[in-house]
């Protein structure tokens, strides 16, 4: 007989333990609440107010935004980023689940291909700054230090793990799918594109937030690569508020806010399909 797991939200007797459901939850809220607490209230102060930065502010000073907005020529910067992490984001989904696919349906009989994933599956233990240097003087090169150069490095580095997520899903799947969609005359492209990719929508999910954030919050690689102050992304453009003897620092939280904003709306309207691609992903 199985033995039932332990539910430590609920007592022998089935009913729910409130007092630490709430000192959880509370814990939680504090947790995630607290610092978007202490960032508003910085945002919105003068400078003269900062000597106690979690007290409420005597006077709202939300031209903060307006000259955050200003000063990091956030349109530009934010068509930037937006432009890296959509195109990553697509040829991400398609290019890494296509290599997967490939891999898992061949490497059982064949060499090269079990060969393949083990060497994508190590390069998830190689450190960045490890390889970052050699990276930046062949980067520049071949002409990628550039936005569509560091596209193209956030698409191959994300292989790694992404062909680890894929391939665990689609072992999953029974080959005999592939084998009746054969049998019709659809080839090894059309199965996947048809049969395979639909299926793949709870790992899709998974994949498109974890690129998402890892591209919309990386700050080391637009350092390192994007040299042009045109070019330069959301992450960057934070630089504006530190200076060599002091640090702007409602501004720099004001900007800290809108860069943060598209996250929180995309989470707020995608939510329903987030959590659900997670968890499907989860049970499958």
């Amino acid at each position: 007989m199985k033995e039932k797991k332990k539910n430590i939200f609920k007592r022998s007797n089935g009913s729910i333990n409130w007092p630490l459901t709430i000192l959880l939850m509370a814990l939680a809220m504090f947790t995630i609440i607290g610092p978007l607490y202490m960032t508003l209230m910085i945002a919105v102060k003068d400078p003269s107010q900062m000597d106690s930065i979690l007290s409420w502010p005597t006077s709202f000073h939300w031209s903060n935004f307006s000259d955050a907005w200003k000063l990091t020529n956030y349109p530009e910067k934010f068509k930037n980023t937006f432009i890296i992490t959509g195109i990553n984001l697509i040829f991400t989904i398609f290019t890494n689940s296509l290599a997967a696919y490939a891999i898992t349906r061949k490497r059982s009989h064949s060499k090269f291909f079990n060969a393949l994933y083990y060497y994508f599956i190590s390069a998830m233990f190689i450190p960045f700054n490890v390889i970052m240097l050699p990276l930046v003087k062949q980067a520049s090169m071949f002409n990628l230090d550039n936005l569509a150069g560091i596209t193209f490095l956030y698409i191959i580095f994300g292989l790694p793990m992404n062909t680890f997520l894929y391939t665990g899903f689609i072992k999953k799947i029974p080959v005999a799918m592939d084998e009746a969609a054969e049998m019709d005359g659809a080839s090894p492209l059309q199965v996947f594109w048809y049969v395979i990719f639909p299926m793949l929508k709870p790992v899709h999910a998974t994949v498109a937030i974890l690129s998402f954030m890892w591209t919309w919050n990386d700050f080391l690689m637009p350092l390192i690569f994007l040299s042009k102050p045109e070019q330069q992304t959301l992450q960057l453009s934070q630089y504006i508020f530190q200076g060599q003897f002091s640090t702007q620092y409602n501004l720099a939280f004001a900007s800290y806010l809108l860069v943060i904003l598209p996250v929180l709306l995309i989470y707020i309207f995608f939510q329903k399909w987030i959590i659900a691609g997670v968890t499907d992903g989860a049970v499958k």
